[in-house]
């Protein structure tokens, strides 16, 4: 009697056999399948991890705020590809009161740049947190920050108005101000304040500069934030 003899089932023998039938089917078992390279994430994904995430949908929706939008791209440098960036042009107050979509609008204006396909590098900083970092702390360069959103090609300054002021944080308003100023470097700049009011608030030297530099969009309306009593 004639004992048929089998492979081990072996790691290896699995290799072989798997082999022997990807080449009875006309396929080379030594070629290499390379996974799919991932789709390289635009400018606007990238831009979402950074944004708050309360405002990672945001729409910009003014008409105001859209012209904006569409004069910053209009007066964009090209760049690589051809795409526009952010070149010198007009700066955008949002005031009103608390709860009305200012920084919502701000936020959504910076998305719309970005989905146009604008170059986009930006930060944004609250008043406050401007000040807080200007104070002296063990590891950080106070200076260095204030330059680093000075110069930046796209600021939005968060909340004007709503820290506590005095002689110090007028004058790190004014450089800060004074510098995309005189640079014209688009700004977006939203305060709960009253124009007529930026002046007691901020100083005449900074109010007087965003009274030139800034397009002006007023909202109004109640408190979004706050939910009617059931």
């Amino acid at each position: 009697m004639t004992t048929a003899t089998r492979e081990p089932r072996t790691a290896g023998g699995a290799v072989n056999r798997l082999a022997a039938i990807l080449s009875a089917r006309g396929i080379d078992p030594h070629t290499r399948v390379l996974a799919p390279e991932p789709e390289p994430a635009t400018a606007l994904e990238l831009a979402d991890a950074r944004i708050p995430p309360r405002y990672r949908h945001a729409l910009a929706d003014h008409p105001r705020v859209t012209a904006w939008v569409t004069a910053i791209t209009a007066a964009g440098r090209p760049g690589p590809g051809g795409a526009p960036g952010i070149a010198t042009g007009p700066s955008l107050l949002i005031a009103g009161p608390t709860g009305t979509g200012k920084t919502h609008q701000a936020y959504g204006a910076i998305r719309s740049l970005l989905a146009a396909g604008v170059r986009l590098r930006w930060a944004s900083t609250t008043a406050a947190d401007l000040y807080a970092a200007q104070r002296p702390q063990h590891g950080t360069d106070p200076e260095q920050q204030l330059w680093r959103l000075a110069r930046c090609p796209l600021l939005l300054l968060d909340d004007l108005g709503a820290a506590k002021q005095s002689a110090w944080t007028e004058e790190l308003t004014y450089r800060l101000v004074n510098h995309r100023y005189n640079h014209m470097l688009p700004t977006l700049v939203t305060t709960n304040l009253p124009v007529a009011e930026l002046r007691d608030a901020v100083g005449d030297r900074v109010a007087s500069r965003l009274a030139e530099m800034t397009d002006r969009v007023i909202l109004t309306g109640r408190d979004r934030r706050r939910h009617d009593a059931s």
